[in-house]
């Protein structure tokens, strides 16, 4: 399983970056996660849109699924456009995203593939394992598997004893970590820390965390030395360019 990262800022990108954007890969099959503002410029960089073969969304903030709207129109506008998409999100999560354009014009480019967060089901080599966590809208996290390799994912939550769940024993944990050590009252509850994200992959035992979610303008070195204390095992902070090998990876911090 190999994972490079598109972005890495919260709410809206910063210069030369983009928001958050996975794509994960096992064997031929690419998966794209999260693909949020800024991250579809990235994403071409390493695969053409026609390829993608399935798109897995957290939740309906735009920073998470505004660049599934270019991802359709380079797929519908094709000179050969590829077989429908199948997008994964929560029930009603993609609805604005999808009414951008006129009605009907993106329906032959996609398969809307809704669930609630808890579920568990496929996409191509994947299975997915979702759960619950507490955000301003429906939110699920993830564990991503392929081969005897996982991927936990986060989305946007509040700290929350189900993520460590689910995380557990997970090869990478890509983890929320809007700011570097306490999270806003008004944020609280709803988005996470890096040192929060630290003590989660310390209490599931991963083996390497990632931080992402950026607020914009935050230093990625304060962010990594907020995390450094609470969890002793490698860790990076996400950036357009980054990958991970699951089997291999120079984890980089």
């Amino acid at each position: 399983m190999r994972i490079t990262v598109l972005g890495g800022s919260g709410a809206w990108p910063v210069a030369g970056g983009a928001c958050g954007g996975y794509l994960v890969r096992w064997a031929d099959y690419r998966l794209l996660i999260d693909p949020g503002f800024g991250s579809l410029g990235h994403l071409l960089g390493h695969t053409r849109a026609e390829d993608v073969d399935a798109v897995l969304v957290s939740h309906g903030h735009p920073d998470h699924c505004a660049d599934i709207n270019p991802l359709l129109r380079a797929r519908t506008l094709s000179t050969s456009p590829p077989d429908r998409l199948t997008v994964a999100a929560p029930h009603g999560a993609l609805d604005a995203i999808l009414a951008l354009d006129e009605p009907g014009f993106l329906d032959d480019s996609h398969r809307l593939a809704e669930f609630t967060p808890g579920d568990a089901f496929r996409l191509g080599p994947f299975q997915i394992q979702s759960v619950a966590l507490p955000h301003s809208v429906d939110n699920a996290g993830f564990r991503i598997s392929a081969g005897g390799r996982h991927l936990a994912y986060t989305g946007d939550r509040g700290p929350d004893p189900r993520m460590v769940d689910l995380a557990s024993g997970a090869d990478v944990l890509l983890a929320e970590a809007t700011f570097p050590e306490e999270v806003p009252a008004r944020h609280r509850g709803n988005l996470s820390s890096a040192r929060d994200a630290a003590v989660e992959a310390t209490s599931a035992g991963v083996g390497h965390l990632v931080l992402t979610h950026l607020w914009p303008g935050t230093a990625h070195r304060r962010a990594y030395e907020a995390a450094v204390p609470y969890f002793r095992g490698p860790i990076s902070v996400a950036q357009p360019t980054m990958e991970l090998d699951l089997g291999s990876a120079d984890h980089a911090s």
